[in-house]
């Protein structure tokens, strides 16, 4: 019934990184290693980790018509992700600035130049995408009034999973759409609008009386919480224990498997306990999406 498993909106860049022995002061600065460029952005990222784990998944998003754009193109097709949907010129491609530090810590700024142009009408304009996918997947690198269009127009029975990444306060109608709404500590913060509660069971019945469905609070080394809308009910999930390399991107590896996973009809946790896995896989190597693991290499975990 259904051509992609995933359909993600969201933004694409080209992640410039550059590795530092500690991250510059305000005013301060440091010296770093070579300057390394990858294909990157939080839906690209999202699109080809479903991909790499056997989804079939389909990206929604704009790049410039330039070297990077080329780039995030042809990384997408590699992996086997569906471009149908990624539009071209209006701008340059986006950038992230990134610096890394030993202990796999980073720091990101990003530039976001064609992302700022994927508009409500390109929504409105890809209505085939979205009656083909199983689960829709978006975050806040793109304007917040073309997720808006996304939650809007779903089709019935298509399922919305949202990162609010770099977080912003959400609609309502935002809100209510997400199943679930996936964000860490600092995001779960903004969205409650700084009244997150001691503990993350806290913050997790704090969101869901916002109107989600279901929420997914990931908490790095220690794993994930998810919380039910539906049952009540909240549980913990944890994560394997690795030496992290590079923490980069493993936030978009998490929710790619886990709304992948929610799409084949797995139950919350079971999804979550996945996507943790995929997570930790992603952060014992280097960059985002040359991180991202197979589903043959979880399973050997």
């Amino acid at each position: 019934m259904y051509d992609y498993d995933l359909l993600v909106v969201g933004s694409a860049n080209a992640d410039l990184v550059i590795g530092v022995e500690r991250r510059p002061a305000p005013g301060e600065t440091v010296l770093g290693s070579d300057l390394s460029v990858h294909p990157g952005g939080k839906g690209a990222n999202q699109s080809l980790a479903a991909a790499r784990l056997g989804a079939r998944s389909a990206l929604l998003a704009r790049v410039g018509d330039d070297a990077h754009g080329r780039l995030l193109l042809d990384s997408q097709r590699a992996a086997g992700v569906d471009t149908t949907g990624v539009l071209v010129g209006g701008a340059p491609t986006g950038i992230a600035l990134i610096t890394v530090d030993p202990s796999g810590d980073n720091s990101i700024v990003v530039s976001p130049g064609a992302n700022a142009r994927l508009t409500p009408d390109d929504i409105r304009a890809a209505g085939a995408l979205f009656a083909a996918a199983r689960v829709v997947s978006a975050q806040l690198e793109i304007p917040l009034e073309t997720v808006t269009e996304v939650a809007r127009t779903l089709p019935a029975g298509v399922r919305f999973v949202l990162n609010p990444s770099p977080p912003a306060p959400l609609p309502d109608d935002v809100l209510a759409a997400c199943d679930p709404l996936v964000v860490n500590e600092h995001e779960a913060a903004v969205v409650l609008g700084g009244t997150a509660g001691d503990s993350p069971e806290d913050w997790a019945r704090a969101l869901l009386a916002l109107g989600p469905r279901s929420v997914v609070i990931t908490l790095g080394a220690a794993g994930a919480l998810v919380a039910d809308g539906r049952t009540g009910t909240v549980a913990r999930v944890p994560s394997p224990r690795v030496e992290a390399v590079d923490t980069t991107g493993a936030g978009d590896a998490f929710t790619a498997a886990l709304a992948w996973r929610l799409g084949l009809g797995e139950e919350l946790a079971e999804a979550a306990a996945f996507a943790a896995r995929v997570g930790a896989a992603a952060v014992t190597k280097a960059g985002a999406q040359e991180s991202y693991p197979t589903a043959d290499e979880v399973s050997a975990r």
